[in-house]
Order: structure tokens, then sequence, then C-alpha cells
């Protein structure tokens, strides 16, 4: 890429630093890794084309949510050991991973019903360090989480990624954590992030009279955002589950224009107290530590018997 498109594309990223960015801390710097600028990351996630998807729907995804794959690899710069990436495709975390981190990787993904239990999936990209055009085969586990036991042994993981995946689920969150958790080492990391469904666009649509429900999908029920979560709501989770949340914050990746609905000055003393949680995305570590609580937490289910939450 030219340095004039990049400054396009960086001009339209940093639509995020908008009047709200000052008022909130809505961007956190990119825990970029050592010796490399955003330009570079950027035009190397550019690169990766999952042969089969349409070049042009890659490109829109990878600018759309350059910023969130980087703050999910700032997660990981510490760790190491065998790594599970649920949700891996498209893989640009995945390739983040490949490339800057020492994790020995292992992805699932699921599309549907009609797929054998392994899938190899052709990507296309440019070497990091030598910019040279390559194709890689990516072997994945294929198996839909909420319905499956995950088909891997326990304790196998030292880190699990669970990515922009619980927003997704229909029915039963505490089950595929469980899952997780049953895979993961005792001390190992689990890395989570979701869309937070207290950012700041989201309180200002409510407060104008704006829906904040997603829409209806073309791809079926897990098309959509069945049910989105705030901070509170992932501590006490997680919690419950006997993780302990290592570090959690919010921030924005796309741009964010609250002030379509409201001015970010007008609602700054009321949000003020809350100015960290206003953020579009949640972005947490945490590490496996206890044995998780039977019963379901009440604060997230209902219509269950009584004997079954806590």
């Amino acid at each position: 890429m030219n340095q004039t498109s990049w400054q396009k594309v960086k001009g339209k990223l940093r639509k995020i630093a908008t009047t709200s960015k000052y008022l909130f801390p809505l961007s956190p710097d990119l825990p970029l890794p050592s010796g490399v600028n955003e330009k570079q990351l950027f035009d190397f996630l550019q690169s990766v084309r999952v042969a089969d998807a349409p070049p042009q729907e890659m490109i829109n995804y990878c600018t759309h949510d350059f910023r969130r794959f980087v703050y999910t690899y700032g997660l990981t710069q510490s760790l190491t050991g065998k790594c599970l990436e649920l949700g891996a495709n498209p893989y640009f975390t995945t390739f983040l991973l490949r490339e800057f981190t020492q994790l020995d990787l292992t992805l699932a993904n699921y599309f549907g019903a009609n797929f054998d239990s392994t899938v190899v999936q052709k990507v296309n990209y440019q070497d990091f360090t030598s910019h040279q055009a390559k194709t890689i085969e990516l072997k994945s586990s294929h198996f839909n989480i909420e319905s499956e036991d995950f088909p891997f042994p326990d304790h196998q993981f030292d880190v699990v990624l669970f990515c922009e995946i619980i927003e997704h689920l229909l029915m039963d969150p505490v089950t595929v954590l469980k899952q997780i958790k049953r895979t993961l080492k005792p001390q190992g990391s689990l890395i989570l992030t979701t869309p937070n469904v207290s950012r700041l666009e989201n309180v200002v649509r409510m407060i104008t009279g704006e829906n904040i429900y997603d829409p209806y999908s073309g791809y079926g029920p897990y098309g959509r955002h069945n049910r989105e979560y705030n901070k509170h709501e992932l501590y006490l989770l997680l919690t419950h589950l006997g993780f302990e949340v290592q570090t959690m914050f919010t921030a924005d990746v796309h741009p964010n224009h609250p002030s379509t609905y409201a001015s970010g000055f007008k609602l700054k003393p009321f949000l003020n107290h809350r100015k960290e949680d206003l953020g579009q995305y949640i972005f947490l570590r945490a590490t496996n530590t206890k044995p998780a609580k039977e019963k379901k937490p009440a604060f997230l289910y209902r219509s269950y018997p009584a004997d079954e939450l806590e």
C-alpha cells in the first residue's frame, strides 16, 4: 500500500478520535509488536485472504476491525504454550499470533452442519519479513460449541481465545465456558473479547429513544448478536466459573458518532463516573484459578428450576 492510500485509511480509522474521545478514554494506545509500526501491521493483515472468500469482503473486514485484532493480540503478548483459538476464521488474529507470539496454535471453527470434523482452508498472505506472497493451508477442528463437547482432552491448553463469540450464543454460555475451562490448564489464560452493551453509542441511543438491539440476519440466528454483555456482568460470570480476571478494559474499534444523537458535553456529568466502561468492545484476560460453581448464575438465567440457580 502506498503512503497516500495509507493516509486515507489512517484518516478513516482515526475518525474514532471524535469529540467523545476527549471527553472519555475510548481509544487506548495500540499494543504494537516491538519494532513494528501501525502501517506495517495494517499492511500485513490486509494481505491475508481466505482463498474462497470474496476479496473485498476480507479487505473491508480487516479495515473495519483492525484495532480489535491488535488489542486482542496485546492480551497475549506475554503468554506461551499451547493455544486454542475458537472461531479463528477469517484468521486475522491467527496471523498476528503466528507472527508475533510463541504460542503453539490449535484452531477451531463452525460453519454449519454439513462439514467434516476437520476443515482445511487455503489462506494467501504476504510474508511479514520478506514481503513475498505465500499460501498456507490452515487446519481447524470443526464443531458447534453450544451442542457438542470440545474434541480435546482435559487441561490441554495454556491459553484459549474466545473472541467475538459469546454474544452470538443462543442457549447456555455457562456450559460453553465450562468446556473451555475443562480444556484449559490450571492457571491457564482465557482471552475473551465481545461488544460492550454499555458502550457510549448505546447509552446515547437509549437516552434519545433509539433501539440498541441487533437486526435479524440473513446468516441465520448465529449471524446476529443474541446477548451482549457489560464489564460487570463478565466479571460476575467469570468469577462464578472460577476465573480470576487479570485485566479488563473497553476500547473503541470503529468510528464513534454518538454526537449524531446527543452532545457528549451535555452527557459528561452523568457518565463521568463510568468513563472507563464506555468503549465499543470489552477486552479481558482471566486466569483459571478455582473450580467452577455447579449452578448457573441467577443474574443471567431465568425460567430454570430454583435449585439450578444461585
